[in-house]
């Protein structure tokens, strides 16, 4: 897909449907009661002021502001008490769908225990952008039934920057029980197991001690993180040197370079739309769409970010040779699977210096060797399997597609996980991990028994009263296709798990094509 200096990207929703932002002329004329520009949200205006202040901002710069600025992100901000998740918010997530899914992966961690000797003491459960908390709420009540894991387990962490998701889990897991502000975040207790629960802003916060043994989970997690954008462009043939004139004549302020005469890559940028029109002719009775408050442009020049990140993958380099490709990069997408792969495995060793201990509030300093890898992480989302995601930057509100340039703070913004980078990333970071997948969640499903476990669900329904049992178990089973349908745009193949796992010659996991010996 090419994008020209000033084009407007088109979003599309989780569901990964491609929507027109074309507008539909009113009736009616209308006239503008002022020349100052009107904002869709405060948001908009706050990052309308910063794009005039300082120029044009990177797709990630938009994408953090509009999901979790302090002052009206989606994900940090309550408006009016609304929902993000289920029926009532902008979009349902797997766990919303069925309990069946946090179940599987309860029982995932139990099969990796059991692989790696049902480790005793140390274990600890990690979900980062935990959302109500549905998911951890299942993945513990499972855990509680296997008495030697829920002993082992020393502390449950939640990585969440929003207060008022932080607030859902809490009463969600912990119920009645205090919460309490400690120096990394705040503690409670959980109502299975009397696990201890503590919250986090950032994973980085989250002890990093080498002889635990961090059990990790990301469900929809990384389709969040902030992308770059760039696109390649020919070298341009009638490219001049620029100069400066002088009252000593003409100087010159840069030469042409072998380099110049190459294709190079330039960022996709964050601009305003242009301001409407005082005067809309109608043509149609339809209510008119918004305009969106910005558009994608094509950076005229090379950016610090276009110099150096289309450089860290050969992926990427093998592209910069066709004009027009579009690649989707997300750094803190790449740091947050490195510090998962340092936890489960170590990194090598950098320096003989034992890190010193955190000050209070501050990131805990990262370890380095790790004698026995242990932990695991499981990362499960939507993106292909095998190449560079372009131009897949999506708004969804209400369930319908939107412009990601629409109303910001008030729409999801989301992009498909580049699974290889976070492969690439993982890899480099520790020597004493492997990688499986990713696999189609699908496959991952039906291989841990979604279907044997509906049926169970079914027989239990069996033993209730009442006329309302074949519809209940029409549902549990309606929500089991859903969740592992492979055809189109089914869930069981846009959405792909991918396991961390430490360093054992190649052993399969459970769902990946192994088992438990």
């Amino acid at each position: 897909m090419s994008i020209r200096a000033g084009t407007q990207l088109l979003g599309c929703s989780r569901s990964f449907v491609n929507v027109s932002l074309g507008r539909k002329l009113s009736t009616r004329l209308r006239w503008s009661s002022s020349s100052a520009r009107q904002w869709s949200t405060p948001l908009a205006k706050t990052i309308g002021d910063a794009i005039s202040a300082t120029g044009p901002i990177s797709v990630a710069a938009y994408m953090r502001q509009c999901l979790t600025s302090p002052d009206g992100g989606y994900y940090t901000s309550l408006t009016d008490g609304k929902d993000q998740f289920g029926q009532k918010g902008d979009f349902i997530t797997s766990p919303e769908i069925s309990q069946i899914f946090g179940e599987l992966l309860g029982i995932w961690l139990v099969t990796e225990w059991m692989v790696q000797g049902k480790i005793s003491n140390g274990v600890e459960v990690i979900e980062v952008g935990p959302g109500r908390g549905t998911l951890m709420d299942d993945m513990l009540r499972t855990i509680s039934n296997f008495k030697p894991l829920a002993s082992s387990i020393e502390s449950v962490y939640l990585v969440e920057a929003s207060p008022a998701l932080r607030e859902a889990q809490k009463q969600l897991l912990c119920e009645d029980a205090s919460l309490d502000e400690i120096d990394i975040g705040f503690r409670s207790t959980s109502k299975y197991s009397r696990l201890p629960i503590t919250w986090c802003e950032d994973i980085r916060f989250v002890p990093n001690d080498l002889s635990k043994s961090p059990f990790i989970f990301a469900h929809e997690f990384f389709d969040a993180l902030p992308i770059h954008a760039f696109q390649s462009v020919p070298p341009n043939p009638n490219e001049a040197i620029q100069t400066l004139d002088t009252p000593m004549g003409s100087l010159p302020l840069s030469k042409l370079t072998s380099q110049s005469k190459q294709p190079q890559w330039r960022e996709l940028v964050v601009t305003p739309t242009p301001p409407p029109s005082n005067i809309t002719i109608s043509t149609s009775s339809t209510i008119a769409k918004p305009t969106p408050d910005f558009q994608l442009s094509l950076s005229k020049a090379s950016t610090p970010n276009s110099l150096l990140l289309p450089t860290l993958s050969q992926r990427y380099k093998a592209l910069l040779s066709n004009p027009g490709s579009v690649i989707e990069v997300s750094p803190e997408s790449h740091s947050y699977v490195a510090e998962f792969a340092r936890r489960i495995g170590g990194s090598a060793i950098t320096s003989t210096t034992k890190p010193s201990s955190p000050s209070k509030g501050q990131p805990t300093p990262e370890p380095t060797s790790k004698s026995t890898p242990s932990g695991a992480a499981m990362i499960l989302d939507y993106g292909p399997a095998n190449t560079i995601p372009t131009s897949t930057l999506r708004g969804i509100r209400s369930h319908k597609p939107v412009s990601p340039f629409t109303d910001p703070g008030l729409v999801d913004i989301s992009v498909d996980v580049d699974f290889m980078a976070l492969t690439e990333a993982a890899l480099a970071a520790s020597p004493a991990i492997e990688v499986h997948g990713p696999v189609e969640q699908g496959f991952w499903l039906e291989s841990m028994g979604i279907r044997e476990r509906g049926e169970m669900l079914c027989r239990g329904l069996d033993k209730t009263d009442g006329q309302e049992v074949e519809e209940a178990k029409r549902r549990v089973r309606g929500a089991i296709e859903r969740l592992i349908e492979r055809g189109g745009d089914g869930m069981g193949r846009i959405y792909k798990a991918l396991a961390i796992v430490p360093e054992r010659g190649g052993k399969r996991p459970v769902g990946f094509g192994g088992d438990v010996d």
